[in-house]
């Protein structure tokens, strides 16, 4: 193999180096352009890239199972690869199919699966995260990527906060310093092409990121520590730091009747949770020394308090009860939830009245026969991103925005997932957390009908926080 000037200087032979004036797939206008795709007509030089690239691959951070060329420049390459090398490889469509099987990723693999993404040039590295998002969404994970040239112009880091690893062979100042060196660029112009990379700095958008993903599928690539720092509210802030300090996504949904019992579950599985859910309003003996003893035992556990009131009236009176009555839920409950049924004054009520919780919408329901559409789960949505310094995540089925600040707990949870004959549907802690991209799984008579409750909330937390694991690679 040649060395890796002699590979720069002639891929500037071929016009795979262009120098003008060029827009970028990020609409910044270079001086300098990268054109990989020239090199399809030169296959000595098509296969030196790919053999660069496999040596890259060799120091990622995990072993991969397969590997995924980014559209359309990288097929080649990755085609190259894997024959030679005889690795499996995917492939990415642009768009899924609107016939036959209406694949995103076509080939073989596994739910659980690495693989590798290739790409030929990176500026922001918004094309290797929408390829990554594709495979992420059909369960295969991705923590590298390999490059032939990073552009110096924020790819590298902006990947990196969103949990992947880019390896590249070149970087754009130092494929230019190979240039000047052997008289192809003038210094001056070189110059000039390093004032606009550091004056373009780039970043990935959580909407550019969220445009490319589909279906109900997990997009999530943040660690929990990374997602703590991007909340908006202390409360989903909190919420992330202990999943983070204890490991569990579980949610107790801890519907028992008297005090005596809310309090001795709360005692003993409080360990094993991040969130305890309440109806307080079926505590027959209920009194503030309830809250009270709660409270403490939260502190002690290290868990949050979930008040499932389910507010759905006009503002006015949700405020009424919110604040007031027995139950008095404003001064104890981190986290309530609310339809967004009644409209936006629902939610501008609850958090004028509200001194420390942060509240869910109800964006989906697990009750067989329930009324919601997806019209109406867009609104909800939409309702969220407009007040998000109070709504902190949503009650679904599904996951319904990447915005990593949004929490997701999903109900109906259970490791027999045959329904109750009520009109509920279960689903596997597996299936919510890897297929439709939970954060925190609710599980109620799972755990508290069961023959040893601490047993079983142990189980759901293991099988919980490793789904999420893997489907985020925390």
């Amino acid at each position: 193999m040649a060395s890796n000037e002699d590979l720069v200087l002639r891929l500037y032979d071929v016009g795979a180096i262009k120098c003008g004036e060029f827009k970028l797939s990020s609409g910044l206008i270079t001086p300098l352009y990268f054109d990989l795709r020239v090199i399809i007509s030169y296959p000595e030089i098509l296969v030196e890239v790919s053999d660069l690239l496999y040596e890259a691959s060799k120091l990622v951070s995990k072993p991969f199972k397969s590997i995924c060329g980014v559209p359309y420049t990288a097929l080649p390459i990755a085609t190259l690869i894997s024959a030679k090398h005889k690795i499996p490889m995917l492939l990415r469509r642009r768009e899924a199919k609107e016939y036959g099987t209406k694949k995103a990723i076509e080939g073989h693999f596994e739910p659980g699966d690495i693989c590798l993404v290739i790409e030929d040039v990176v500026t922001s590295g918004l094309s290797v995260y929408e390829t990554i998002l594709s495979l992420q969404s059909v369960g295969v994970h991705v923590s590298d990527a390999v490059v032939l040239l990073e552009r110096s112009q924020g790819a590298t880091n902006n990947l990196k906060m969103l949990g992947v690893n880019l390896h590249s062979i070149f970087t754009l100042p130092g494929m230019m310093e190979v240039l000047v060196k052997h008289g192809k660029l003038e210094k001056a112009f070189t110059d000039r092409v390093l004032d606009f990379l550091i004056n373009n700095q780039t970043t990935i958008s959580i909407k550019q990121s969220a445009n490319v993903s589909n279906g109900t599928h997990c997009m999530k690539t943040r660690d929990l520590m990374e997602r703590a720092k991007l909340a908006k509210h202390e409360v989903s802030r909190k919420i992330f730091e202990v999943m983070y300090q204890k490991q569990t996504n579980l949610c107790l949904s801890a519907d028992v009747t008297n005090s005596k019992e809310l309090l001795h579950l709360a005692e003993s599985i409080g360990p094993y949770i991040c969130v305890l859910k309440t109806h307080v309003d079926i505590i027959e003996d209920f009194d503030q020394s309830t809250c009270r003893n709660l409270l403490n035992i939260a502190h002690k556990h290290n868990f949050v308090l979930f008040e499932d009131r389910k507010f759905a009236d006009i503002g006015h009176t949700v405020s009424k009860q919110f604040t007031g009555g027995m139950f008095r839920i404003s001064e104890w409950a981190d986290v309530i939830n609310a339809h967004p049924l009644p409209g936006p004054g629902i939610i501008k009520e609850l958090k004028n009245a509200n001194k420390r919780s942060g509240c869910l919408l109800i964006g989906e329901m697990s009750t067989n026969g329930n009324l919601i559409t997806p019209a109406y789960t867009k609104a909800t949505l939409k309702m969220a991103e407009e007040n998000d310094d109070f709504v902190i995540g949503f009650i679904s089925t599904s996951r319904i925005s990447h915005d990593p600040h949004f929490l997701h707990f999903t109900p109906g949870v259970s490791l027999d997932c045959k329904g109750d004959g009520k009109g509920q549907q279960y689903l596997t802690p597996s299936e919510v957390v890897s297929k439709r991209g939970a954060d925190i799984l609710i599980v109620g008579r799972g755990i508290t009908l069961a023959h040893d409750p601490v047993a079983a909330a142990k189980v759901y937390a293991q099988e919980g926080f490793s789904g999420y694991l893997a489907a985020v690679d925390v």
